[in-house]
């Protein structure tokens, strides 16, 4: 099955992301279809559309936007799918909804996007974990740029986990400096990212 303008896909796993193996058990971590942090966003390319230029090919994974799998009520309270939504597992995705997709086990931002990892805060008074806007390019088309240490526009990022990465969706557009390595960078990444 083809579509015109879109991409069909299918979660890989479940729609949602709420449970966590713990021993032998399973353990829900949330019941509520509000919170998108446990919408699923992984997905596997089952056809691309009849009309399109992209690199993205069939067999691919991709990270999705967050709305594609979900779940909503409406204003009479009944739960709906998605407009993405196509038949069991199958889902209808544009090209703008597509972050991030592997191929041959390398993540490849498609685009205007890259994927920065924070680094960790090396001021002993902040509270904070990680230096705010600033971090290592991870993933981005601009293929320069992998590696680098940047700074961003505030309010700008995205968080998404990848690979049990927390990274940071950014418009390439909006990196505003390019920062010479002190030697004292450090990647960042919470432990609650590793076991996602």
């Amino acid at each position: 099955m083809k579509s015109v303008y879109n991409f069909v896909v299918e979660p890989i796993g479940g729609r949602y992301n709420n449970t966590k193996n713990v021993g032998d058990s399973e353990l829900i971590l949330n019941t509520e279809m509000y919170n998108h942090k446990y919408v699923n966003r992984e997905a596997k390319v089952l056809s691309s559309p009849i009309i399109t230029n992209s690199n993205i090919k069939v067999g691919d994974k991709v990270i999705l936007h967050h709305n594609v799998f979900r779940r909503w009520e409406n204003q009479y309270g009944e739960e709906k799918n998605s407009r993405s939504y196509f038949e069991e597992n199958k889902y209808f995705v544009n090209e703008d909804q597509i972050f991030l997709y592997k191929r041959n086990k390398d993540w490849i931002a498609p685009k205007e996007y890259c994927f920065i990892k924070p680094i960790k805060s090396i001021d002993n008074y902040d509270n904070n974990s990680e230096r705010p806007c600033i971090g290592i390019v991870k993933y981005s088309v601009e293929k320069s740029l992998i590696g680098c240490l940047v700074g961003f526009h505030p309010g700008s990022e995205y968080e998404f986990v990848v690979d049990g990465q927390r990274l940071y969706r950014v418009l390439s557009n909006l990196i505003t400096i390019k920062y010479e390595y002190q030697g004292n960078e450090e990647e960042y990444n919470p432990s609650w990212a590793e076991s996602s």
